[in-house]
């Protein structure tokens, strides 16, 4: 079966910020109250993926949230018109506020776990929402983006799921701990789940945000085959180092897991497995980089797994697209020189400025969901939502029309960004194939 992986981008939000809310995430903490550039933001996205398709492969686009959400600080007791609302929120709850403005739907590697239909038992591409329970601000994404992915995936070759259920057991971040290993994207292949505990588990120091539990339920409902499955438990030095998701020590791409040494709990028996459960239907390459090479604090502080890696059409090895920041350092840069030298998978390194991301933790992977789509798939995809020139450069506009230019601390309180946010999406509802009827705020009867 002909197939092709569509890295879906997050089409980064006005209200992009840095509120330091996300606990584990290194970079988050560390820039938190720093001025933002939202627009900047947005375009280094736009950017990114441009670069992408200009490699031949395909982009897909999806739209930010509606932030504020009101229906949820309406929820909390605040009365009023929707300005009277935010003023009181603001005022009493600043915290929930922040979490309330959060962009942080940017990150679309989080907005939902995939499975193509090679894997899946009924031959549907399969797309489960995530519930981001562990984090506030990520927990109030899941309806929307439930409704995102729908609006896009809409055809008769999809199952979109919403969110599991909203309790820590089920703790689920989405493709963020999932990878997938294959022959070729078309082809049966091994999908990798990862979680950092199991759901009665608890733990000192950063947060473990994806659960053993929630993996078996994605893989239960997806129907996988058990003898494609692996669980894989991630290691806790990764998480206390800051490794808040997998995507931050591991990457996958057809045939090539690239990771960490430090990144797996027991990686002798998670690349037996893997080796195992891929037997007869491929030979898995194992790239590793090892911490005396690239010590684990200096792989999560460059983001250089944080990486998208791709198979560009009729290439014989794969590209690495990764951070500028990785090219900063000099021994993450020392570690890919040597590895592009030798005559292994990765045969190239493409690096990207993603920087206003990356002041929040996120780098080019964190801003991609990958979505392998076979022939007729990829044709029941509402149009519109696969990114050309046209619409790359309708976004630009869009994005230099409404988005300003710095957003401060103190901005953020002011009710006119609630009123702008609304017009910048109202605005791309026209840009996007969204209709008129998808934000909130647009079904409101007045």
């Amino acid at each position: 079966m002909t197939a092709v992986e569509i890295n879906f981008d997050g089409l980064i939000g006005p209200t992009h910020n840095y509120a330091g809310l996300s606990e584990g995430n290194l970079a988050s903490a560390r820039n938190r109250d720093a001025v933002a550039r939202p627009r900047d933001a947005a375009l280094e996205g736009i950017a990114k993926m441009r670069r992408l398709m200009a490699m031949g492969v395909p982009q897909g686009v999806l739209p930010p949230l509606e932030r504020p959400p009101m229906a949820f600080l309406r929820a909390l007791g605040f009365v009023g018109d929707d300005r009277a609302v935010w003023e009181a929120a603001w005022r009493s709850e600043d915290r929930i506020a922040r979490n309330a403005l959060a962009a942080s739907a940017m990150w679309a590697a989080n907005a939902a776990t995939v499975s193509p239909s090679a894997d899946c038992a009924d031959g549907c591409l399969h797309l489960s929402a995530a519930n981001l329970s562990t984090m506030l601000h990520r927990a109030l994404e899941g309806p929307a983006t439930t409704r995102a992915l729908r609006r896009i995936f809409a055809g008769v070759p999809f199952r979109v799921h919403d969110p599991l259920p909203m309790q820590s057991a089920f703790a689920d971040e989405g493709a963020a701990n999932h990878m997938r290993l294959c022959a070729e994207h078309g082809a049966p292949g091994v999908e990798v789940f990862v979680y950092g505990r199991a759901g009665d588990e608890h733990r000192s120091g950063f947060p473990a945000r994806q659960t053993l539990e929630a993996c078996r339920a994605l893989a239960r409902r997806h129907g996988l085959d058990p003898a494609r499955t692996v669980f894989v438990r991630q290691s806790a030095a990764a998480i206390e180092a800051g490794a808040f998701h997998n995507d931050v020590v591991a990457v996958a791409d057809c045939r090539t897991l690239f990771f960490h040494e430090q990144a797996f709990e027991d990686k002798a028996a998670v690349l037996a497995e893997i080796a195992a459960k891929a037997r007869g239907l491929f030979d898995p390459a194992f790239v590793e980089v090892p911490a005396a090479d690239v010590p684990l604090g200096d792989a999560i502080t460059s983001y250089l797994f944080n990486s998208q890696l791709v198979t560009a059409p009729g290439a014989d090895r794969q590209v690495l697209i990764a951070p500028r920041e990785a090219q900063e350092s000099a021994r993450t840069t020392g570690f890919v020189e040597a590895m592009l030298a030798g005559n292994g998978p990765i045969g190239a390194v493409e690096f990207v400025d993603v920087r206003e991301s990356m002041k929040n933790g996120g780098g080019p992977a964190c801003l991609r969901l990958r979505v392998v789509a076979a022939d007729d798939e990829r044709a029941a995809i509402t149009p519109g939502f696969l990114l050309d020139d046209a619409r790359a450069s309708a976004l630009e506009s869009w994005v230099r029309t409404y988005y300003r230019e710095t957003l401060a601390p103190g901005d953020l309180a002011d009710p006119s960004l609630l009123e702008e946010t609304r017009a910048a999406l109202d605005a791309l509802t026209r840009v996007l194939p969204l209709g008129g009827d998808f934000y909130a705020f647009q079904r409101t009867v007045s």
